[in-house]
């Protein structure tokens, strides 16, 4: 159903205030922060080609132009800073509302927030990973390194992506050095699921059974356009949990929803958090 303004955010309050809600997030979160989207309002002029895992691994050259993208791109990933929506979901933590967040987004803003509960379904853009001997490292030292090896080379972008992939030319990218891991000489890929690439079964089970676990689940600003996030939904929706979704445009859930609300993220989490806040917490069991 969908509901007036007013009675959406007494519907969410009420969903809310009995604790164990499971959130899934999505790239309409951190719009706000700067970063765009692919699917919702930042996203729906965008001509993006997202780098496939098969093109990466398959060639020298896609990975130059991707690291090269990249390097531009993580300086305003890297400078990006919660906003309003990630701030009032930590709060919603800290307050023992939650039974966990799992967040499609790469850009760590969650955890920034003081969110700690949170499952990076899709990475993280602040780590490197070695296809071959699999050691991590932070993207800061890649980001250093890629400098030194570069030196004098500057390149300005016009647009960056979600994925922090910025839009360069082909003369911008051309003469861009690429750096190996340090302990093994093997290829560095950012420490996130690329298209075609599988998210670790793992990682998925930690989810599935998040939201197994929980008595909602609320989304927030994902389009769920993919199966990749669209199938903890489905799973709700098969243990008959009230399903809130919060987003601007539909979304590939919305048939499963109790609710939907159409809204900016920022003002409607923040407002849902005020909501919250006048409401007495329940005194612990005697």
């Amino acid at each position: 159903m969908t509901v007036a303004e007013g009675g959406a955010l007494d519907w969410l309050t009420g969903l809310v205030e009995r604790g164990g809600v499971a959130v899934l997030s999505g790239a309409g979160l951190s719009t706000e922060s700067g970063i765009p989207d692919y699917r919702g309002p930042t996203g729906r002029s965008r001509n993006a080609e997202p780098m496939t895992y098969q093109r990466f691994v398959g060639s020298e050259q896609a990975r130059r132009r991707y690291w090269a993208r990249s390097h531009v791109g993580w300086r305003q990933i890297g400078a990006a800073r919660p906003n309003a929506g990630h701030r009032a979901v930590a709060g919603l933590e800290a307050r023992g509302l939650l039974a966990g967040i799992v967040t499609q987004n790469v850009d760590g803003l969650h955890q920034a927030a003081g969110a700690r509960q949170v499952i990076e379904l899709h990475g993280g853009l602040d780590r490197v990973v070695c296809l071959s001997c699999r050691k991590r490292t932070p993207r800061a030292e890649l980001d250093l390194r890629l400098r030194e090896a570069n030196p004098g080379w500057a390149a300005e972008a016009g647009q960056i992506n979600p994925d922090g992939d910025a839009v360069l030319t082909d003369e911008q990218v051309e003469g861009f050095r690429l750096v190996d891991c340090r302990s093994c000489g093997g290829v560095l890929k950012p420490d996130v699921v690329f298209f075609g690439e599988n998210v670790p079964r793992p990682r998925v089970d930690q989810c599935f059974a998040l939201v197994g676990s929980a008595r909602a689940l609320l989304v927030l600003g994902s389009s769920l356009a993919i199966r990749s996030g669209l199938r903890f939904v489905d799973r709700a929706a098969a243990l008959g949990l009230p399903i809130a979704i919060i987003n601007q445009g539909v979304t590939g859930g919305d048939h499963h929803a109790t609710l939907t609300v159409d809204a900016p993220l920022g003002v409607t989490l923040t407002g849902l958090a005020a909501a919250l806040a006048a409401t007495p917490q329940p005194l612990p069991a005697q």
